[in-house]
């Protein structure tokens, strides 16, 4: 399924759009990633929370226009793409590099409140899990090592399933999200 999901470079989409082309363009990182820096042109719905079958209904007839995915380096953007795939939504395109590559560009981004990205705090948030069981597994009693070998199984099945447990609960914290007011006062457009 993944090996049909069309592709854009952030150049060419920005083509696009100077060219007048309708571009509707779906951040699907945390709200609080998109707040940080996003894509001129994106409007912010995260991949949590992401229904595919609602946004398609939301597009008044534009079925037959490309909808473009993008997230921070395209992993949950080709994930976002392969929900729609999934529904035989055909007319999806994942901006590859997503908006790292986007800002590489030099394409015009709308920049906010700068955040710990959800990749980062994973790292921090594993790296204090395998300390603090190491640590009470040598002082207290050796059971506690199994906090550190827990983490580790977790970290080697995100790698093999490129699906990260602690990153979608981390996604889902209060510090991930943003209140209401900001999300109507930024700018997205």
């Amino acid at each position: 399924m993944a090996k049909n999901i069309s592709t854009v470079t952030p150049e060419a989409l920005d083509d696009l759009r100077k060219d007048g082309h309708p571009i509707e363009l779906i951040d699907v990182r945390t709200p609080a990633e998109y707040r940080e820096c996003h894509a001129t042109p994106a409007r912010n719905v995260p991949f949590d929370s992401l229904d595919p079958k609602t946004i398609m209904a939301s597009r008044n007839g534009s079925h037959k226009n490309p909808l473009y995915i993008i997230c921070q380096s395209g992993t949950r953007a080709q994930k976002a793409c392969e929900k729609f795939y999934t529904l035989g939504h055909t007319q999806i395109v994942n901006v590859v590099g997503g908006t790292q590559a986007w800002q590489e560009m030099g394409l015009p981004v709308v920049r906010g409140k700068k955040v710990l990205s959800l990749e980062r705090q994973v790292r921090i948030t594993a790296g204090i899990l395998v300390l603090t069981g190491a640590l009470l597994g040598w002082i207290i009693h050796p059971a506690f090592i199994g906090i550190s070998a827990f983490v580790g199984a977790g970290l080697a099945f995100a790698g093999i399933t490129d699906s990260c447990g602690m990153g979608m609960m981390l996604a889902k914290m209060p510090w991930n999200q943003i209140s209401q007011e900001c999300e109507n006062g930024q700018r997205s457009d």
